[in-house]
């Protein structure tokens, strides 16, 4: 899953980011609300994390113009003010929830998992190409009953092929997307990562999962 941060502090922007990514998702940084609200609108994101205070457009701003343009992605807002009135304003602004600074990380996630698991009451929490699954939960990825362990970027590099299944996937869109890096610097670890992946989906079994295009990228098809 993907996840937006709009914060210009820079200390909490890099906190959240490094334990998110390590609990696997894939985290994109924006320092100012031009920015958050320019990537939002351009990538598919699962959640968005909001500070309010934030320079060039603040946070409810964001909020509300995301809303306006019927971008229904769960937003969790991030401030310091942490007065009834500051709540009010941010859910009325088309927030899901709100949480005062300090936090906890624990208490961040938390909060995370859950705007995510309301979100998807209607959608399906599971990814599934013949006999393999994905649970993009709790992160578990089982073929033929059987729990396959991944590495953080093994299992984004797989989810992404997932829901995108019989859709030609490019390295340039992998190196975007999971690593999010400039494509020329990534190629060998793209093609390195991509191999593993394969050696632990597909290996052992007789039908092939994740499909090579020669000079294009890679499609994930039964």
């Amino acid at each position: 899953m993907r996840i937006l941060v709009i914060e210009d502090e820079q200390r909490i922007a890099a906190f959240i980011k490094r334990g998110l990514r390590e609990k696997k998702f894939i985290v994109d940084v924006a320092n100012d609300g031009e920015e958050g609200l320019f990537q939002a609108e351009v990538n598919p994101y699962d959640l968005i994390l909001l500070d309010i205070m934030i320079p060039k457009k603040d946070g409810l701003s964001v909020c509300k113009e995301l809303r306006s343009k019927k971008i229904d992605v769960p937003i969790l807002i991030l401030t310091a003010r942490g007065a009834v009135q500051d709540r009010i304003n941010g859910l009325n602004a088309g927030a899901d929830d709100y949480l005062s600074k300090p936090f906890a990380f624990d208490e961040l996630l938390a909060r995370v998992q859950a705007l995510l698991r309301r979100n998807r009451t209607q959608k399906t929490n599971q990814l599934k190409i013949g006999d393999l699954q994905l649970n993009m939960l709790n992160h578990e990825v089982q073929r033929d009953g059987k729990k396959i362990p991944l590495t953080s970027k093994e299992y984004a590099l797989l989810e992404y092929f997932m829901i995108h299944a019989s859709q030609v996937v490019t390295r340039t869109m992998i190196s975007e997307h999971v690593w999010n890096e400039d494509f020329h610097s990534m190629t060998n670890v793209i093609d390195v990562h991509v191999r593993n992946l394969r050696s632990k989906i597909d290996d052992g079994f007789k039908k092939k999962l994740i499909h090579t295009l020669r000079g294009t990228g890679y499609m994930m098809k039964e």
